[in-house]
């Protein structure tokens, strides 16, 4: 199982961007799925959970700024974040327990985000 994150890059303050994470492989389901970011010097943190069914949590710091959604058919999260600050830079993270047979989890290579003007 693979999980591909797209969507980062450079954005101003108060911008917004659209992380996806695709997981692709041999596969029979996929039940939370998640990201995670890292920013230097600091602990990976998680940001945003969904579950199968549809069930978020969100970080304190990101609540009515960040999104997390699902396309089950897709096999694809995505993270829509909006009015963006600086210290949301960070490497992205995907996370997704799915399971082949047997239940893990698998991790993205991970998307920068910078918040800079």
């Amino acid at each position: 199982v693979q999980l591909v994150e797209s969507g980062g890059g450079l954005v101003q303050p108060g911008g917004s961007l659209r992380l996806s994470c695709a997981a692709s492989g041999r596969l029979f389901s996929i039940y939370a799925m998640g990201w995670y970011r890292q920013a230097p010097g600091k602990q990976r943190e998680s940001v945003a959970s969904i579950t199968s069914g549809t069930s978020t949590n969100y970080v304190d710091s990101v609540k009515g700024r960040f999104t997390i959604s699902r396309d089950n058919a897709k096999n694809t999260a995505y993270l829509q974040m909006n009015s963006l600050k600086p210290e949301d830079t960070a490497v992205y993270y995907c996370n997704a327990r799915v399971d082949t047979g047997i239940v893990e989890n698998y991790w993205g290579q991970g998307t920068q985000v910078t918040v800079s003007s």
